[in-house]
């Protein structure tokens, strides 16, 4: 036997029966939510080229990549991400199209994960993209979508609002490399602040050292644009919390404040965030459902300047939530309505009992045994609670 022939690649998985159908109804559910607010669905290739992902904003550190070579030794990627190709869609063939554009998504992405850290490599994930507008209504459309995804998963939920310029503003301040300055931001991102105060010891003390270790601090309500204010008194930051306080003041009308945080210390994984950024979380489930932002640089990198925000759903961690709460066996596989069994040379006959029943909305199996006792012990085992005989007294389907 293989080594490898009876198991999956690490961070992918099998998903069976009762976890496909919920797959399934998620997919269905948020497809219907994003086209009722006018969202178009795209599609982009599993594949993609190298460069598409190693942009400036360098959303992607390439060791996170899964690659490979075409026919002609280009390099490819499979898609870690789905904004940045949309993004390349813009750009390209949709470029004349009448802005503002509002795209919806349901794919895969494929990002290889450090070993032993829990996380799939391969995800499904849905998501919005609204194009061409940097207006506060559009942010306030893209969250209050946000909102209402999470609301039609689970009545508890929780918002983090942040505004990614913050942070950025602070690192474009900070005295160091820009390895240094990568560091930074990785401890940020994982919420590593014992790390992120160790290489802040290493650098010289100053407003901006300061700030970035009082980061964990900034969570919470309306008290933390008071604390940032304080830390960070410049006019570039002012504007910054004056535009987040006034969103968070909407969003808080919208959802409640009850389920609304405020986090500038919010970092996404992917670095081409400009302005709000949003992350959601459901009750029994440690990391984010949902995370997105605005990002009005992004684009550009394709040669089409146009601002855009937009989330994205983690379909698979929608489902592991609403499983847990179901309490479902992912293995289980639904009973049939009716099992049908036919004597030898009836099998005519069972097969147009089959579509007798369809019809009428039922669901049927063929019993694959010889005796009517076996297909009864069968039906027994699997909770199918109707067996139908087909023998040569009874060919007609009882109405």
């Amino acid at each position: 036997m293989n080594r490898f022939d009876c198991i999956t690649p690490e961070g992918t998985r099998d998903a069976l029966f009762a976890e496909c159908t919920l797959r399934r109804q998620v997919e269905s559910k948020l497809r219907n939510l994003f086209a009722a607010r006018g969202y178009s669905e795209i599609i982009t290739p599993t594949l993609e080229f190298y460069d598409v992902f190693n942009r400036e904003a360098r959303p992607f550190p390439q060791e996170k990549m899964y690659k490979l070579t075409d026919c002609k030794g280009r390099l490819l990627v499979l898609r870690p991400d789905n904004t940045v190709p949309i993004a390349r869609v813009c750009a390209t063939r949709l470029r004349d199209a009448v802005l503002p554009l509002r795209l919806y998504y349901n794919q895969s992405i494929h990002v290889s994960s450090p070993t032993l850290k829990g996380r799939d490599d391969e995800v499904t994930q849905s998501g919005i993209e609204l194009i061409g507008s940097d207006s506060r209504m559009a942010d306030l459309e893209v969250i209050a979508a946000a909102v209402d995804v999470l609301a039609s998963c689970d009545t508890e939920y929780r918002l983090e609002l942040g505004n990614a310029a913050f942070f950025r503003e602070l690192t474009n301040r900070l005295e160091a490399s820009p390895q240094v300055k990568e560091a930074v931001r990785n401890y940020v991102e994982e919420n590593n602040f014992p790390a992120l105060n160790d290489v802040l010891d290493g650098l010289p003390a100053s407003d901006v050292t300061e700030a970035l270790r009082q980061l964990p601090r900034l969570f919470g309500g309306e008290e933390v644009f008071a604390k940032a204010a304080a830390l960070c008194p410049d006019p570039a930051f002012t504007t910054v919390l004056d535009s987040l306080k006034s969103l968070w003041e909407t969003v808080t009308c919208i959802a409640g404040k009850e389920r609304v945080t405020v986090d500038l210390s919010m970092v996404h994984r992917t670095d081409y965030y400009s302005g709000m950024v949003l992350r959601g979380y459901l009750s029994g489930y440690g990391d984010e459902i949902l995370s997105g932002g605005r990002y009005d640089k992004l684009i550009a990198e394709f040669g089409y300047d146009v601002p855009a925000t937009g989330f994205a759903v983690n379909v698979d961690a929608v489902v592991k939530v609403l499983s847990k709460q179901a309490a479902t066996d992912p293995a289980a596989r639904p009973a049939s309505d009716v099992l049908i069994w036919a004597a030898k040379g009836l099998e005519a006959d069972a097969i147009k009992a089959a579509e007798t029943l369809r019809a009428k909305g039922l669901v049927t199996e063929h019993a694959l045994f010889d005796t009517l006792a076996e297909a009864q012990a069968y039906a027994k085992k699997q909770g199918i609670h109707n067996v139908f005989p087909i023998t040569a007294t009874e060919t007609e389907v009882n109405q």
